[in-house]
């Protein structure tokens, strides 16, 4: 059990199971031990979680604010707009999606700064190439985004309908391609949708 967990602490990303199996063997129950080191942390203000296909130390929620004020924000914050969230659902669930495709979802043009911007917080990369004329870039999400978002897999999205449920999404809206609000013409140059490209 102490040899995962130092492994754990010591690694920069995620660890996952196939290397946690090299250190144990193959027999030993690695989710068995996942819980025991778990069991141990509860109640300290960090925890082991399931995150980008691995496990990570992570600290809890509750001491981000302490955390910031101690080191300052010397990290790029994910500060998201609307647009850039609505962009990144899209990828997520969609993808490997053009942006051509992103742009006819939406019903209007996808600025290539968005894209730009979601590359820059490492939240997508570029995925295959479309099978279509002139074989346009996909887009997909990587393993930083998993990260930041506390996703294990993609399977950890919520569900389409969950998000219905909750009035986050329509799928009506959805599936008519009318998902952003309603925007002023400057209100929409302000979140990189571009209605006149």
């Amino acid at each position: 059990m102490h040899r995962v967990e130092a492994t754990i602490f010591a690694a920069s990303e995620p660890v996952s199971r196939e290397t946690l199996a090299r250190i144990v063997g193959k027999s030993c129950s690695i989710d068995l031990l996942i819980d025991d080191i778990r069991a141990e942390l509860a109640g300290r203000p960090y925890d082991l979680v399931a995150v980008a296909g691995g496990w990570k130390h992570l600290t809890r929620p509750a001491y981000a604010d302490a955390i910031r004020t101690a080191i300052g924000a010397s990290e790029r914050a994910a500060d998201l707009t609307q647009s850039e969230v609505l962009v990144l659902m899209c990828v997520a669930y969609f993808q490997p999606i053009t942006r051509a495709e992103l742009s006819a979802f939406f019903g209007r043009e996808i600025s290539r700064d968005l894209i730009g911007n979601l590359r820059g917080f490492g939240f997508i990369a570029s995925g295959p190439r479309a099978p279509q004329p002139g074989a346009p870039y996909t887009y997909v999400t990587t393993k930083e985004f998993l990260l930041h978002f506390g996703f294990d897999t993609l399977r950890d999205l919520p569900d389409i309908e969950a998000l219905e449920d909750a009035g986050l999404l329509s799928k009506e809206r959805l599936l008519a391609g009318d998902i952003m609000p309603a925007l002023s013409g400057d209100a929409e140059a302000d979140v990189g949708m571009n209605g006149d490209e």
